[in-house]
């Protein structure tokens, strides 16, 4: 049996995605597709849900039954040997949950990111102390308290991507609750604040800020993030996660209005120029 990840590299869920489009090609359904590996059908779906490593026997061998040329069966070959390295998250495996490690293996890949926070700075912008603040007081402190350490350390090296050659653009909108909900000491606030500025000023980054004074708007209920790829074969999906888990939607649908959600309450929130001058502003209050 293929061996499980903790998260799927973007490789994966790519060529895990064409295998099936492949299988379907060639008329087979899962069964007859588990026979040829004389493995149980939940094999096959499993290898086409990303949800294993690509072994690559099996995957050779699923090839030649579809119909696939010589050629480029070395090349999807080459590809999933790739594909199957692991991503540098998986070195905090025993800290990260099978729900947001979908997460950082997708931001690890989008070429564009935007979100939605109505609670907390987003993870990519927090300080070291805010963050150690905010995990020991929620439920990583009451599951898990011995390591919250490594669960910094791990926030930590997310934010790398900000700043790393070909790095994603970056466009987070965040509530007031943000600043008005006191995190740590006055001074960690202000580190806090002192970070958030200095990454608004990188090129890949927008941020924006919605006032309360500007009333509703359209991601008044939930935090949500919406990521696009560079890959073509990659849809964009939306990110939403809750007290214990996540919900990752790809659905057209789904992802239309989430994305159209995002556009109004970007044209609802304060520019980016403006942000930073409340944000300096705040700072001062403190």
């Amino acid at each position: 049996m293929s061996e499980p990840r903790s998260a799927p590299t973007i490789g994966q869920l790519v060529l895990s995605k064409q295998l099936q489009a492949l299988r379907e090609r060639a008329g087979l359904g899962r069964d007859q597709a588990a026979g040829l590996l004389r493995v149980a059908p939940a094999t096959i779906r499993r290898m086409e849900m990303a949800e294993v490593g690509l072994k690559i026997p099996y995957v050779q061998l699923l090839l030649s039954a579809y119909g696939v040329p010589d050629e480029e069966v070395a090349t999807f070959l080459h590809l999933a040997e790739e594909a199957n390295r692991p991503g540098w998250w998986q070195r905090f495996h025993d800290i990260l949950p099978d729900w947001f490690g979908g997460h950082v293996s997708l931001e690890e890949a989008a070429r564009t990111i935007r979100c939605y926070e109505p609670h907390f700075v987003p993870g990519l912008f927090q300080t070291e102390e805010y963050a150690r603040t905010i995990l020991t007081n929620g439920e990583v402190g009451r599951r898990d308290p011995d390591r919250i350490d490594r669960h910094v350390a791990l926030r930590m090296e997310r934010q790398t991507l900000l700043t790393k050659p070909g790095a994603p653009a970056f466009w987070a909108i965040l509530d007031e609750t943000v600043l008005r909900r006191r995190v740590g000491s006055p001074a960690a606030m202000r580190a806090q604040i002192d970070r958030l500025l200095e990454a608004a000023e990188l090129p890949n980054v927008t941020l924006q800020l919605a006032e309360f004074a500007a009333g509703h708007h359209p991601g008044t209920y939930s935090p949500f993030v919406v990521f696009r790829f560079a890959v073509p074969e990659m849809p964009d999906m939306v990110y939403v996660e809750y007290l214990t888990g996540a919900l990752y939607l790809d659905g057209r649908r789904e992802v239309s209005e989430h994305k159209e959600a995002m556009d109004r309450m970007a044209a609802h929130a304060e520019s980016a120029q403006r942000t930073m001058r409340i944000l300096a502003d705040f700072r001062e209050e403190l």
